[in-house]
């Protein structure tokens, strides 16, 4: 097979989201299915909702465009908020985005009288994280003047926490954000139909039997994809933790001494780190390097260990386990290497389809181009 790949197990992926779905029912928790980190592909999209997800989030238009392009019909919502040049795409694509600015909601609500369309909004508030949001002071004048745009339907509300700034979603700023939804119903009358509490950074406080109170959608990717709770990056019972790997092939080995020589001054990449002499190691290199993912993310699956990265090439001590030129090395990702691999256009992505359990043909993204063979996977 084509290497440098991303290896996508669907089935262990259809698992995790059908369990979340079903944990979080239970206390009256829909789950929007998020797409982004494998750019909008149509054959994650249709697992996601083959598992229950209630729709599909995105944080670009680029990606909605994909999935629609692929036949996928399901509601759809733009989480970040949209740039003011692409409001006429975002009407025509996404029924719900995210907003913060009454300037571009009023731009949402004249592309959408000129497309003869209404288009839903969630507003996001700040509670803390000091991402995206408006201060809640500021929300009852920006829900008045939304409700006022024609062909524009309020919605609800929303927060982030746990991106920027690593605020642990609880029972504080969880009951703020449903005390702020009953404030505004009190005022404007029953406006409140979303209150989307967060990500998968929420599922500890979600599930851990508290009072979940207006919160009813959480936005989840990671947890889907990973297995893993991000707050901690800690397995989630239950859940696989294996259902992508990263493979990559080895173009060299040899024995090496392990400390540099010479003048040393900054790499390629920044200033070196400090280097133990091991005296002579087995080397190795792989075909992928900083462009195509995060090293930093990476976990081999071997007793393998990584020394370093270039733009082209990861550096590995094998003297425990060698390779020879053309063996492939697996690699467990987090996801900030989840994300840089699959926008990489030099890394393939394979699927192993939940019914047959075979792997489908190699995809092979380009920047111009939807990703994947749209009839393989529905």
């Amino acid at each position: 097979m084509s290497t440098p790949r991303l290896d996508i197990d669907l089935a262990k992926i259809r698992h995790n989201a059908a369990t979340l779905v079903a944990r979080l029912r239970r206390p009256g928790i829909s789950v929007t299915g998020v797409t982004k980190a494998c750019l909008g592909d149509p054959c994650l999209a249709n697992v996601l909702l083959k598992a229950g997800v209630g729709g599909l989030g995105d944080s670009r238009i680029e990606n909605i465009e994909t999935m629609r392009r692929a036949g996928i019909r399901a509601p759809m919502t733009l989480m970040r908020a949209p740039m003011p040049s692409q409001v006429d795409r975002v009407v025509a694509l996404a029924d719900t985005s995210f907003n913060t600015e009454l300037s571009v909601i009023r731009a949402l609500s004249q592309a959408a009288c000129k497309a003869g369309r209404r288009h839903a909004v969630v507003l996001m508030v700040e509670l803390g994280d000091l991402r995206e949001g408006i201060m809640p002071d500021d929300l009852d004048a920006m829900v008045r003047a939304t409700l006022l745009l024609p062909n524009i339907d309020f919605k609800g509300i929303g927060t982030n926490l746990a991106c920027r700034s690593g605020v642990v979603p609880d029972a504080q700023n969880m009951g703020e954000l449903s005390r702020l939804a009953d404030g505004l119903d009190r005022r404007f009358g029953p406006v409140i139909s979303i209150v989307s509490g967060g990500n998968s950074s929420n599922l500890q406080w979600a599930l851990n039997g508290a009072d979940t109170g207006r919160i009813n959608d959480l936005r989840l990717g990671e947890a889907i994809l990973l297995g893993l709770d991000p707050l901690h990056r800690r397995p989630i019972t239950g859940l696989h933790t294996d259902a992508i790997t990263l493979v990559a092939e080895a173009i060299e080995s040899k024995d090496k001494p392990s400390r540099p020589w010479g003048a040393i001054a900054q790499s390629a990449f920044g200033a070196m780190p400090g280097i133990t002499d091991q005296g002579p190691i087995n080397q190795t290199l792989l075909a992928i390097g900083r462009q195509d993912v995060d090293p930093a993310g990476l976990t081999p699956l071997q007793d393998i260990e990584i020394l370093g990265a270039s733009s082209d090439h990861l550096i590995l001590d094998t003297s425990k386990c060698k390779v020879s030129v053309g063996s492939e090395i697996g690699f467990q990702l987090n996801y900030s290497a989840l994300l840089r691999a699959m926008t990489s256009p030099f890394v393939t992505k394979t699927f192993v389809q939940p019914d047959d359990h075979r792997p489908s043909a190699p995809v092979l993204p380009t920047r111009s181009k939807p990703i994947g063979n749209f009839q393989q996977c529905h």
